[in-house]
């Protein structure tokens, strides 16, 4: 075993690595907006801290799966297995050869020149993720989100904040105080049980149509109580978002799908869901290709 190995962290299943194309063709400059790079664990050990333990995921595995799919532009998301290590993120920034951008996960002693480097690179915004870690608090991080908010507001960067948002109902008011957009993973993390009319949810629906917040429309088999697609039970979830501001919604693999306790979905069938949810093509195109390329400046 590897130092950074964790008799505390379970292994997850990897992706499926059947490479097809959806059923439909993509806009050009689609993005996804939501993926994570692991490994090589050999170069890129996982931190001892994690609550679980991914195979290896490299971008040569991710940038095979993009290719056969149609995606012609990915944000890369720091996964919390490295916590603020960003080594296999920023080195898959620069031997890009797509267009990426990137978020990051810091320390609040992160220095300038240190976000300006990262900046150069193609990191547009900074990760708080307050569900998979072993130190759970029943409140926003509202001392840190406002540090980090003060250091990376002069670079037009953004949050993008993990929390369930059924466990915030006084969401609205605490993120209207940051002086940056915030980005919510997975609609919000919010089980489809909970409903549309939860405190929590409600807010969130607020802050998305004053355009405060931006909504990534990822892992819907993370909210969902059944096991395959088309998770039907998230549909008023879907439609609540798509009614609230489509002009911030954006659309991830959320490649490669750690922990997913379920049927491990194939990306395909993802983005045949994501046409699904979103028939127009005007709205496809404006998720898939105008929001990205407006909040990650490609």
């Amino acid at each position: 075993m590897t130092e950074s190995d964790s008799t505390q962290a379970p292994a997850c299943q990897g992706p499926d690595r059947t490479l097809r194309p959806p059923d439909w063709e993509l806009p050009a400059g689609s993005t996804d907006c939501h993926a994570h790079i692991l490994g090589p664990a050999s170069q890129f050990p996982f931190s001892k801290q994690r609550v679980y333990t991914p195979p290896d995921c490299t971008e040569q595995d991710y940038l095979a799966q993009i290719d056969a799919i149609g995606i012609d532009r990915a944000v890369i998301v720091q996964p919390s297995v490295y916590g603020t290590d960003n080594g296999a993120l920023l080195r898959a920034l620069e031997r890009a050869a797509v267009p990426l951008r990137a978020v990051v996960v810091v320390d609040s002693d992160v220095t300038i020149s240190e976000l300006e480097h990262m900046h150069r690179l193609g990191v547009r915004g900074v990760r708080v993720n307050i569900v998979d870690v072993a130190d759970k608090r029943a409140e926003l991080p509202m001392n840190l989100l406002c540090k980090l908010a003060d250091q990376i507001a002069p670079l037009g960067w953004h949050l993008e904040l993990l929390a369930h948002v059924q466990d915030y109902p006084d969401l609205a008011l605490k993120i209207s105080q940051l002086n940056v957009p915030v980005v919510f993973g997975h609609f919000g993390y919010m089980n489809c049980r909970h409903g549309v009319h939860n405190q929590g949810f409600l807010a969130l629906l607020e802050l998305l149509r004053t355009g405060k917040a931006w909504v990534k429309m990822t892992g819907p088999y993370r909210i969902s109580n059944q096991p395959t697609p088309p998770y039907d039970d998230i549909a008023a979830c879907v439609d609540a978002v798509m009614a609230a501001n489509p002009e911030r919604l954006l659309w991830g693999s959320d490649w490669p799908h750690v922990m997913v306790k379920h049927v491990m979905p194939n990306d395909a069938d993802l983005l045949n869901l994501f046409k699904h949810w979103v028939p127009d093509t005007t709205l496809r195109q404006q998720i898939l290709v105008k929001n990205p390329a407006q909040l990650y400046g490609f």
